[in-house]
């Protein structure tokens, strides 16, 4: 009985869960495409929040961003250098 339970019984379930754990980590094309719409969705938000404060800022002097407030000022730098890695990986995949 231990014989059976040490030679079949583990290696089954170590294998199992091993099966388990790849098909678990992966990302489906569905799920990349998502993510894709997601981030294009983002910088389409984030190019209306700019040209909203850029219109108060014409009509309100005293007008400070919030994004510059709470520090975010470089996020937009930040924003294109992950775009620029991210195209670089796109046209590679294609």
């Amino acid at each position: 009985m231990a014989f059976v339970t040490l030679f079949l019984g583990l290696p089954w379930i170590v294998l199992h869960y091993i099966t388990r754990w790849k098909t678990a980590a992966t990302l489906t094309a569905g799920d990349e495409a998502l993510l894709d719409e997601l981030y294009r969705l983002a910088r389409r938000l984030d190019e209306r929040m700019n040209t909203v404060e850029r219109l108060v800022a014409a009509d309100h002097p005293e007008f400070r961003p919030l994004r510059d407030a709470a520090g975010l000022d470089g996020a937009d730098a930040r924003l294109s250098e992950l775009e620029r890695r991210l195209g670089g990986q796109q046209e590679s995949i294609r």
